[in-house]
Formats: structure tokens, C-alpha cells, sequence
């Protein structure tokens, strides 16, 4: 009987702050650290012009397609992961995790695929810089040999979330950081002998990294001993019934994130369509969200992992103010960000561009920017509740409406009317407030209750 109460015990989490706290802050390290990586590759290519930065910015948002793919299958399979925990039944969370590496290596085969196959094409139809075209098209060639990498790591994330074990996420974050900043200046400049690759060379170094992250992560999963504890390896026969599990409840949420990014990249194409200043501060405006996504996201990430488990409790009761709980200290943390950026917004342009004509312009649309990510702050948190609680189908369709809303915005501010780069990032507000209420009132409907995954 001990030896079960020790076995299970700490699979189950509370709604306290502390207790989301001690969850969300590793897995906010834990997503800084990429962001980080990105605005280090992108202050490094920077430096070889406005062009590249550009470049940048188109190939990090159709990297990002693959990227979220892979995402929207771990976010399904982390809140069935902590609905198990929840349940205090751990063998079934080593049954979802073999299941769950041959989907996860079967996606990024496809992603390389389509992006070999069609990528170049697609992007010589969309983009008017021939500049950009060559060095977006040749980035992304390399950039995708990555894929197989990233998604494995991204199935032992959800796993150490899942279980609880969210603490553990930040050593294979900080190597790859290193790695990959490393990387990113020998390979960039030519530095000490390598190879000076330019643009490409930011390419290589992230493939580097993402395998280096790949190799800690099992490497923590098998120093823990988690693999005998949850039987991660002892059932990696093909199960259809398992299998059909995690592709159900992580099909709507890859077709949400793909829905998501898509937009973004029509975004970034009208952008490019109007200049290589205003796709280059674009760039950087990304590089905003990244930051603060960081935080955003992990308060997200926390949020469904602590709302499936404390449903798998039985404690519905407490879903509610579990998730305004997060939501609370999701917002507080990005408004001290915000703050901060807007109170400094040119110390972190010039990390971009010295040019003071080029902070003038971005200037006003931080401040645009800084209020989608309140927003964000908010959003995500129940939008995420709203995965955890199994109806991963209403997610598509919240995702269906605010991405409507969004794309024809976006045409008409900046195809049609052509009201300048304020204005247009102004379809954040307009995304994150779609995504906010519709979650929101989901939530408050209780139609969740007695769902079962």
C-alpha cells in the first residue's frame, strides 16, 4: 500500500499560487529559452542587413507551421497525460507516451516532406524580394532537418509536464541556449576557423541545438528512472485504440495551431508585399510576442495540465477559480513586461537596428503589440482550459472564428485600405479578444462537466 501512495501521490496537484507557480515558472524558463535562441539568431542576422532580418522573419513563421503542428499534438496528449495523473494511473501514461513517438516522428516526416516539395514554390508565388525569396527558400531547406528533433522534444516536455515534473524542463532549455547562441556566432560570422554560412548558418546552428535539447530531455527522462516508473518504453507496439486517442483529441488542436500560423504568415506575406522596413519591424514585433509568450504560454501550458489533473481528481468545483488563479498571475507577469518595454522601447529596437528612423517607426506599433499581449495574457490561460477539459473540437471552432475575424482585418487593413503597420498589428486585439470570450463563456457554461478522455 506505501509503495502505491508513493507511486502516485505526487501526480496530483492542488490549486494553490505556490502550486501553479512551482509548475508555470520552470515552464516559463523553459520557453524563454527558444525565444531567446530566435531573437539571438535574429540580432545576429540583423547585423547583415534589414534584408536577412526580414528573411528571418517569413522563414521563422513557416518553421513555425511544423513547430505548432507538432505542439498541437503535445498539448492533446498533455492534458490526457495529466488526466491519467489525475486518476493516479501511471502505467497509462507510459502507453500514451509509445503511441505518441511514432505519431510525433510520422508528423515531422511529413513536415520535411511538404517543405522540400513545396516550399520553394510556394514561396516564389507569395514573395516580391528576389533577395528574400533565395535566402528564405535555401534557410528553410536546412532549417526543417530539425523537425524530427524538435517534436521528440517536444513529446518529453509534455511528458515532465504532464507528470507533474515540470521542474526538470529547464536543463535541456539552457544547453540548448548555449548551443545554440554558440553556434549561431561561429557559424553566422566564420569565427575561429568555421565556416562563414551567413543566414544559413543560424539554420545549422538551430538544427544542432533542437538535437542537442532531444538528447537532454530523454537523457533527464532516463537519469529519473521515469521510464521504468511509467513504463515510457515498455509498450511501443502500434495500438490503435491508444493511438486513435491522442490523434482525437490532438487532431482539432493541430488543425488550431496550423489554423493560427497560417494567418500569421498571410500577415507577414501583406507585410512583405509593402516594403522590406515595415517586414523587418514586423520582425522584431515578433520577437515582442516571443518574449512575452514565454510567460504567456507557460501559464497556458500549466493551465491545462492543472485543469485536466483536477478534473481527473473529481474536483470540478474548483476548475473555475483554478483557471482565474492562473489567469491572474499569467497577467501580472506579462503587464511587468509590457511595462518594461514600453517605459524602454528603443533600448530593445536597437538590438534590431540602430537606425532611429527605423525606432521611430516601431515605436508606436510596441505599443499596439503590448496590449494584444494583455490580452494574450488572458486568453491563453482559457483557451487552454478549455483543452483540458477534453472538447478539443470547441477549440477548432473558437479557433475558426477568431481566424475568420482576423483574415479579413488583416486584407482590409493591409491589402485594401493600407493604414500602416499600427493599424495592422491591431489584429491582435482583434484575435486574442475573439479567443478570449468565446473560451470564457465556454468555460462558464459547464457543458464540459462530466466529458470523459
Amino acid at each position: 500500500m506505501s509503495n502505491i501512495t508513493t507511486t502516485t501521490k505526487d501526480l496530483l496537484v492542488a490549486t494553490s499560487y505556490r502550486q501553479i507557480l512551482k509548475m508555470a515558472l520552470p515552464i516559463s524558463l523553459a520557453m524563454l529559452v527558444p525565444q531567446i535562441n530566435f531573437v539571438t539568431n535574429n540580432i545576429f542576422l540583423s547585423q547583415l542587413g534589414e534584408t536577412a532580418l526580414g528573411a528571418a522573419g517569413i522563414t521563422g513563421v513557416f518553421y513555425l507551421v511544423f513547430a505548432l503542428a507538432g505542439n498541437g499534438l503535445n498539448n492533446g496528449l498533455q492534458a490526457l497525460m495529466a488526466r491519467r495523473a489525475g486518476e493516479q494511473r501511471p502505467d497509462e501514461i507510459g502507453k500514451l507516451f509509445g503511441q505518441a513517438v511514432w505519431i510525433a516522428l510520422l508528423f515531422a516526416a511529413a513536415g520535411m516532406f511538404i517543405t522540400y516539395l513545396f516550399a520553394a514554390t510556394f514561396l516564389q508565388q507569395v514573395l516580391h524580394s528576389e533577395m528574400v525569396k533565395k535566402e528564405a527558400i535555401h534557410f528553410l531547406q536546412i532549417r526543417v532537418l530539425g523537425l524530427p528533433f524538435l517534436f521528440l522534444f517536444q513529446l518529453g516536455n509534455a511528458f515532465l509536464v504532464g507528470s507533474n515534473n515540470s521542474r526538470l524542463l529547464k536543463y535541456a532549455f539552457i544547453v540548448e541556449t548555449i548551443i545554440n547562441i554558440l553556434l549561431d556566432y561561429l557559424f553566422i560570422f566564420g569565427h575561429y576557423g568555421f565556416p562563414a554560412l551567413g543566414f544559413n548558418g543560424a539554420a545549422v546552428a538551430s538544427v544542432i541545438a533542437e538535437a542537442s535539447a532531444a538528447i537532454i530531455i530523454f537523457s533527464i527522462i532516463y537519469y529519473k528512472k521515469f521510464h521504468h516508473r511509467f513504463g515510457l518504453f515498455k509498450f511501443m507496439r502500434f495500438n490503435a485504440s491508444l493511438a486513435g486517442l491522442i490523434f482525437k483529441q490532438s487532431a482539432p488542436l493541430v488543425l488550431q495551431f496550423l489554423l493560427s500560423i497560417i494567418a500569421w504568415l498571410l500577415f507577414y506575406i501583406l507585410i512583405e508585399n509593402t516594403g522590406e522596413r515595415p517586414l523587418a519591424i514586423s520582425t522584431t514585433m515578433r520577437n515582442v510576442f516571443g518574449v512575452l509568450g514565454a510567460v504567456t504560454w507557460a501559464f497556458a501550458s500549466t493551465s491545462n495540465a492543472m485543469v485536466s489533473n483536477i478534473i481527473g481528481q473529481g474536483l470540478n468545483d474548483k476548475v473555475e477559480n483554478l483557471i482565474i488563479k492562473i489567469m491572474r498571475l499569467s497577467l501580472l507577469f506579462t503587464f511587468f513586461v509590457c511595462l518594461l518595454l514600453n517605459v524602454f522601447p528603443t533600448t530593445f529596437i536597437h538590438l534590431f537596428s540602430e537606425s532611429n528612423v527605423f525606432a521611430a517607426d516601431a515605436v508606436p506599433v510596441i505599443r499596439t503589440v503590448s496590449g494584444g499581449a494583455l490580452l494574450m495574457a488572458m486568453a491563453t490561460v482559457w483557451l487552454n482550459a478549455v483543452t483540458a477539459t477534453g472538447n478539443t473540437r470547441f477549440n477548432l471552432l473558437i479557433e475558426l472564428v477568431a481566424i475568420t475575424l482576423y483574415t479579413i482585418y488583416v486584407v482590409l487593413v493591409i491589402a485594401k485600405w493600407r493604414l500602416g503597420l499600427v493599424w495592422a498589428w491591431g489584429s491582435e486585439l482583434l484575435y486574442w479578444s475573439s479567443l478570449l470570450s468565446l473560451s470564457y463563456f465556454y468555460i462558464r457554461s459547464g457543458k464540459w462537466k462530466g466529458k470523459k478522455i
